[in-house]
């Protein structure tokens, strides 16, 4: 071996499939290009995992100067809708890439696709064969004992291509007959052990209409596509691996030049998240959730309601990197990388998410200020607004206690605190129902000398609440979405029940009630902000006339900034 045959030694903090494309690109493969493909089935909604095969192939492509296609492997007309078409072309956009004018679909193949089919014939690799679906079962073995050959295996090639083009003319039922591919039935590999190629569904295709009436499988339309749009790598997750003999096969009994090559990658696994298309499905279809875009679905779409950022999501993406080998994914880290972007961006504002009145008796009444409140602390260039301050303010209730535990360092009979970017209030009467002992007032006595900050030399306090004016306060509903499932593996239920025994039955608290400063009301669907002390918020699309409604995106507490501070020897 020469030394220009020699694989390069590996970049360092390369992943595994970039040494791949370094060494094909030092070697002179496909002639140095490289050309990548995103093919979803439009058959759901893009999830978090389709996420991370989104970065991949139009990062790769991106970063190597070649192109990346986004193409839909449509050849199963009864699951597939326009609706998901829209959905995915929508979410890529979202996310941050573009497929230019490289938009294909496996239905613009079907004609090439059946042509492959008459030559396999014709050289003897492929066959008609009349088993049922439950036949070809029965004939197939099993891991441990080979299959059986179909009767009709050895059929003629005139035979099998008169009944080919039987079959796409329509004379045949649907499940009547299929086209296989004549491998070997006693391959160790099941998948090599003839395979169909096409079969009859008669069904009305969302694009090519009743043109058709045979369809190609999956696993014989990727590998050919890939082929006809000149991909060189076709990148999937690991699941493919047992078919890529099958990629190959396809590619290689019709004799084909410069083929692609299969790459196969760990595929997203995330604690408390289900990422199955079919389970997903069940979660909207059995009523669990509102839609493919509820807040609480991994789909792209719900992150995208609920306030995630694509920043977030690529960032994420980038993070867990590449593997060989399955693994599952914090789901706290995804919450990290999103307080990460949010908190560099999102606008800090006030809202009291459970209302209690404290009326400041020593305030003038009639009197208003405008305190000036800083925007985002991290991001100078934000600014700051006015926030209206009267002798009526409305605190949450988790800010007050009669009886206060060791280490509060809110409101008590007695207590003092500040108030965000206002004044040092103390406490002086906590007023209840006579009928149910419920806290419905707190009177308090602010000091006119700690005006934003301001103090007398000595004068401290601990602890500093968020308020807001309850005669300039704005109407709210706050959704408080958790986790779907309650379970870290949803799949791993008691024994003789499914994953919905998981689901998290406080997996969504609505509030009612809730008061935000006036500064949110020209917020628009989609704004985020952080509510101080809270959590961060979205806009939600229900928002109206009636008020505004905000999504909990996700929780100021972060578990995993702690473990990464701690790893960099913080405090």
């Amino acid at each position: 071996m020469d030394d220009a045959s020699k694989a390069a030694p590996p970049i360092p903090g390369k992943d595994f499939i970039r040494e791949i494309l370094d060494e094909d690109r030092r070697t002179g493969k496909h002639a140095g290009r490289v050309a990548t493909r995103f093919p979803p089935e439009p058959n759901g909604y893009l999830h978090i995992g389709h996420a991370k095969s989104i970065c991949l192939n139009f990062g790769v492509a991106s970063e190597y100067g070649g192109t990346c296609n986004l193409r839909f492997d449509d050849t199963n007309p009864l699951k597939e809708e326009t609706e998901y078409v829209d959905s995915i072309q929508d979410d890529v956009h979202w996310l941050g890439f573009d497929w230019q004018d490289r938009l294909f679909y496996a239905s613009d193949y079907f004609g090439k696709l059946y042509e492959f089919g008459e030559a396999l014939i014709h050289s003897g690799k492929a066959y008609a064969c009349d088993l049922s679906a439950d036949e070809v079962r029965a004939y197939r073995g099993t891991l441990t004992e080979p299959g059986r050959n179909s009767p009709w295996r050895d059929r003629e090639a005139a035979e099998s291509l008169d009944l080919f083009r039987r079959m796409r003319a329509g004379e045949f039922p649907d499940g009547s007959r299929t086209l296989r591919a004549k491998i070997d039935m006693a391959s160790p590999n099941i998948n090599l052990r003839d395979p169909a190629l096409f079969r009859i569904r008669k069904a009305t295709h969302h694009r090519t209409g009743d043109a058709w009436c045979i369809y190609p499988m999956y696993d014989y339309a990727h590998a050919l596509s890939d082929w006809i749009e000149g991909i060189t790598h076709s990148l999937c997750t690991l699941e493919f691996e047992d078919h890529r003999p099958l990629y190959d096969w396809c590619l290689e009994a019709l004799d084909l030049p410069d083929r692609p090559r299969q790459i196969e990658f760990a595929r997203l696994s995330l604690t408390y998240t289900l990422l199955s298309k079919r389970r997903l499905l069940q979660l909207v279809t059995g009523g669990h959730v509102t839609g493919w875009n509820d807040p609480r679905m991994p789909t792209l779409a719900g992150f995208r309601r609920r306030g995630f950022t694509p920043e977030a999501l690529r960032d994420f993406c980038n993070r867990i990197g590449l593997a060989k080998r399955d693994s599952v994914v914090e789901v706290e880290l995804l919450e990290h990388c999103l307080r990460e972007d949010l908190n560099h961006r999102a606008p800090r504002v006030m809202a009291v998410l459970d209302p209690v009145r404290v009326v400041l008796t020593n305030y003038p009444e009639g009197k208003v200020e405008d305190l000036d409140a800083v925007n985002n602390p991290e991001d100078a260039s934000q600014g700051t607004r006015k926030v209206p301050f009267s002798r009526e303010l409305l605190i949450d209730r988790d800010d007050f206690r009669e009886v206060p535990p060791p280490k509060y360092h809110r409101l008590s009979p007695g207590q003092e605190v500040r108030l965000r970017w206002g004044y040092i209030i103390r406490c002086d009467e906590a007023v209840k129902d006579p009928a149910t002992g419920v806290l419905t007032e707190l009177r308090c006595t602010y000091d006119p000398q700690t005006r934003g900050g301001d103090a007398p030399a000595g004068r401290k306090v601990k602890g500093t609440i968020h308020w807001v004016s309850a005669a300039h306060a704005h109407d709210a509903e706050v959704r408080l979405y958790d986790r779907l499932f309650s379970a870290s593996n949803p799949d791993a239920a008691p024994e003789g029940r499914d994953f919905l025994a998981n689901l998290n039955p406080d997996s969504l608290v609505v509030k009612t009630g809730c008061r935000v400063e006036p500064s949110l009301s020209s917020a628009k669907t989609g704004d985020v902000f952080q509510f101080e002390r809270v959590g961060y918020f979205t806009v939600d699309s229900d928002s109206g006339p009636s008020g505004l409604v905000f999504n909990r995106s996700v929780s100021l507490r972060d578990t995993w900034g702690k473990i990464e501070k701690r790893a960099r020897g913080g405090a």
